[in-house]
């Protein structure tokens, strides 16, 4: 995507921690914002898998000799390591991309297990929290920033099978909804994007590695891509510093909902 001159000097210098940063969307945001920037800003991507982190980074810093790259181990469900990870990182961040999520399983309630429960509560809503209980101090103390969370469309039409996901979900768009009104006093704003299918490791982990079940999640159809996301994600946090685009629904053109979804086999 073609940002144009205003949003790479928008973003230019400014200073970008991304969270969930080693595949998927995560990863995806941060090549745009190195692109969009034209690789004049700084990343702070924080994930578990330090490996890809690195080959991220390496992957960047080579396209962009001007980038600043700087990579973390981060566990959001770990309160210990968010202060870890925030107290190892350079300055405060302009942009806070609250992006790490994942769903588990599709058992109906009363067969949910508690390893699942605590996996998608912890990560999606107390982690997500968490972060930016630690960033947002900063944020106002400098009077600037923007918080963008990722949720999701299970966040607004349940679905079967879907109980604590969908419930994550509402929880992550309610704290953005309700961050976003105690902030109207400051020039610190917040966004949310909320994506319908899209194709990255969601689907296998979910599955926990059967890749003939997530593959048949997008079996007949053309889902999102990681991009797609990435560049709105991009595009709303290279706004003017007075345009908030709150919330975003999108979907795949094939998908109405979690559950309508037109496949052509």
């Amino acid at each position: 995507m073609s940002y144009g001159i205003k949003a790479a000097e928008r973003l230019a210098n400014k200073s970008i921690l991304i969270t969930g940063a080693s595949s998927g969307i995560g990863a995806a945001t941060a090549r745009e914002f190195a692109h969009a920037s034209r690789g004049q800003i700084s990343l702070i991507l924080g994930a578990r898998r330090q490996e890809r982190l690195q080959q991220l980074s390496q992957s960047l810093t080579t396209e962009y000799p001007n980038i600043k790259v700087h990579t973390a181990f981060l566990d959001v469900t770990i309160k210990d390591s968010i202060r870890e990870f925030v107290n190892g990182i350079p300055g405060t961040p302009d942009v806070l991309v609250n992006n790490s999520g994942k769903a588990l399983g599709r058992a109906n309630v009363g067969e949910i297990t508690d390893e699942d429960i605590r996996g998608m509560m912890e990560t999606n809503v107390v982690g997500l929290i968490n972060m930016t209980q630690e960033i947002l101090p900063k944020m106002k103390q400098r009077n600037t920033g923007t918080i963008f969370n990722v949720g999701s469309i299970a966040g607004w039409d349940g679905y079967v099978g879907g109980s604590v996901y969908c419930a994550s979900k509402a929880a992550v768009r309610y704290f953005t909804d309700s961050l976003r009104k105690e902030l109207i006093d400051t020039k610190v704003r917040v966004l949310e994007v909320n994506p319908g299918a899209v194709l990255t490791e969601f689907s296998l982990v979910r599955c926990k590695g059967d890749e003939q079940a997530a593959d048949k999640v997008y079996e007949g159809t053309e889902p999102l891509t990681a991009e797609d996301i990435a560049e709105i994600i991009v595009f709303g946090s290279s706004r003017r510093d007075n345009t908030v685009i709150a919330e975003t629904i999108v979907y795949p053109q094939h998908q109405a909902s979690p559950v309508h979804i037109y496949r052509k086999c």
